[in-house]
């Protein structure tokens, strides 16, 4: 019978069966007893098979029934690269909004009236929107963004809670968008569509504030234990450097543009548009000023309904052959690109951002799946196009999903830098290389159970010329994609295993026009994937057993000249839930995170861990030696 359960148990649960029984720990040896007694019993009294190729899918906590005993009030976070002003103190926090987010389904979104304080006024070094959340009840993860005039500075998600309530807080920097923010007469407006009724009674209370701050500079501590001492929570005890006069800027927006246009719907059910498929793009016609020497396009995009989890999608033909009944497919493949009247001028395939509802909902808690709170934006350098756009005329500027099915929520905002000495400059587009996207697909596959592969490649030139008061500069863009996803059923659909890896490089040069190099930053991006799921009947009339594991990483580097920053944040996720329908009745899961920062010479990492919902660890060193 053991060897029966321990075949039952590396076919079930993979890596996680690996941990149970060459990795244990004193924290978690009593979950993990539980766990091989549970399975046991299990394997002898519920061996049998369904097939559900739908998984991963999303899932709320049953307030009733679940396991888990957690304190009232628990605060919930993302790991996240640290501020510059984690550790300062703001010379003003202004509170924007406040409000309870109930039965908004088909509402409009929340909007109020925003204008700079007064009595801390710009120029401000930087600023932060701090967005505090509380919950409490049963409820989905609810999709939710904020604007400012109609630019979109935040996309984020909400946690699941449970009856004994939650909380949490975001904070990012939003020092980009300082030409908006000196603006009045205009609104901050958010969108939250929940639904509440008798089995969902969940309300988020949201509450933002803006806090702005004065302070020309920081320096670390010399204690690398100083911060934990000062009790800081939300990002780390080293503090993020400013720079410098004459250091080469860390980022596309430094210094912020001085005029940013939404590239956005009319805002009646929020400023997103909805992307239904591949052949629905959005568009919206924008006049460019005249004076416009540089424009840097960014992209907002989250994905929803059959789509959510696009990279586990099988194609149409599996679907078809099989007579499913999902209508989660389309492949595995999926590209986010920008058009300027209809010409193609960038795309990014976005990171595959798990919300705290999905794949196991037991996972995410207090720790959140990364990106869950502060979803990424993507940044493309549009100057080269410059040419084609300062004619006078207004420019259609569009946004389309490659092979999505719905839905998709999408925007972007156009940042624009001007030449304040004069009325108009000269540009032109010189060479636009932007070959098609090379996509290979193979697949094999025997009724429920087979393999199915895709790659892909991208790559991207552009070069144009602008002649301003700053003198005659030629920006050249150069990009590379490269993409990868394998998924694979075993036990007729039951067990299903899905790998991606996807890598992008940007490089942007700028150049005399006696081509001396002025500034030469490049971004690049990794981000792999791996989910293992396998299921089972449950022990009770109607459930199932779902056993799974994930790996997910995102790493971006950003360099400029001598100055450069890495940052590597990675989770590891494991465990086993019973379901019943979309509500979790029981579950065992370990979650660890780590999440590493490298900014020239100096470091910060941060390992955390918890166990069905409490968090066991959480360490942090400034060494870069554990910060590699």
């Amino acid at each position: 019978m053991l060897l029966l359960f321990w075949e039952n148990c590396w076919d079930s649960i993979n890596l996680y069966c690996y941990d149970l029984f060459l990795v244990p720990t004193v924290s978690s040896l009593r979950m993990k007893i539980s766990f091989i007694i549970f399975f046991f019993f299990y394997v002898l009294f519920f061996n049998g098979a369904s097939a559900t190729p739908r998984l991963p899918d999303h899932f709320t906590k049953s307030r009733s029934q679940s396991t888990l005993q957690r304190p009232s009030g628990q605060e919930f976070f993302e790991l996240r690269q640290p501020l510059p002003t984690d550790h300062l103190t703001p010379a003003c926090k202004v509170p924007i909004l406040d409000h309870y987010f109930a039965n908004t389904i088909g509402s409009p979104p929340v909007s109020v009236p925003y204008k700079p304080p007064r009595h801390c006024h710009a120029p401000w070094s930087r600023v932060v929107l701090e967005v505090h959340a509380d919950c409490k009840g049963e409820q989905y993860d609810r999709i939710a963004a904020v604007w400012l005039g109609g630019v979109e500075i935040l996309r984020t998600s909400t946690a699941e809670p449970d009856e004994a309530g939650i909380f949490w807080n975001v904070q990012k920097d939003v020092t980009r968008y300082s030409s908006l923010l000196k603006l009045s007469n205009q609104d901050l407006t958010m969108m939250l569509e929940n639904i509440v009724d008798d089995i969902f009674t969940g309300v988020y209370h949201v509450q933002v504030s803006l806090l702005y701050y004065k302070d020309k500079g920081v320096t670390a501590p010399a204690d690398k234990n100083l911060g934990r001492e000062l009790g800081f929570r939300f990002g780390s005890p080293w503090i993020a450097p400013t720079r410098v006069v004459g250091e080469a800027p860390l980022s596309l927006y430094e210094p912020p543009a001085d005029l940013i246009v939404p590239i956005s719907n009319n805002g009646d059910r929020g400023f997103w548009f909805r992307i239904n498929g591949e052949s629905d793009v959005r568009t919206k016609r924008v006049q460019i000023p005249r004076n416009t020497r540089r424009a840097v396009i960014e992209l907002y995009v989250s994905f929803h309904g059959n789509d959510e989890f696009w990279y586990s999608n099988p194609p149409n033909s599996y679907i078809r052959n099989n007579n499913l009944t999902t209508d989660r497919g389309n492949g595995a493949f999926r590209e986010v690109y920008v058009t300027v009247d209809g010409n193609f001028v960038g795309s990014e395939v976005p990171y595959p951002v798990i919300f705290t509802g999905g794949i196991n909902p037991l996972f995410w808690e207090p720790v959140v799946a990364i990106g869950a709170f502060d979803i990424p934006s993507y940044d493309f350098e549009l100057t080269p196009f410059l040419g084609l756009l300062l004619d006078g005329n207004t420019h259609n500027f569009g946004i389309g999903v490659s092979y999505s099915i719905p839905f998709w929520l999408v925007d972007a905002n156009l940042h624009l830098w001007l030449d304040h000495q004069s009325e108009a400059v000269q540009a032109k587009l010189v060479s636009q290389k932007s070959p098609a996207l090379t996509l290979t697909s193979s697949q094999k596959f025997k009724r429920l159970d087979g393999t199915f592969e895709l790659e892909g490649r991208r790559k991207g030139r552009y070069v144009g010329w602008v002649k301003s008061s700053e003198g005659n500069l030629t920006t050249i863009v150069s990009r590379k994609l490269k993409f990868r996803n394998a998924i694979q059923f075993r036990r007729d659909g039951n067990h299903k295993t899905v790998e991606q890896k996807i890598k992008s490089k940007t490089q942007v040069k700028v150049l005399t026009e006696t081509r001396i190099l002025l500034s030469r930053p490049f971004i690049k991006w990794l981000y792999p994937l791996k989910i293992i799921t396998s299921t089972r009947p449950g022990s009770g009339q109607g459930t199932n057993l779902i056993t799974t594991n994930v790996t997910e990483s995102l790493g971006k580097r950003f360099a400029n000249g001598n100055s450069s920053i890495f940052v590597y944040n990675s989770q590891v996720c494991g465990g086993y839930m019973e379901v019943k329908d979309h509500s979790v009745v029981s579950g065992v899961s370990d979650t660890t995170q780590s999440s590493r920062v490298r900014d020239g010479s100096r470091c910060f990492s941060r390992v955390v861990a918890s166990t069905n919902g409490k968090l066991l660890s959480d360490s942090s060193s400034t060494s870069c030696a554990s910060s590699v």
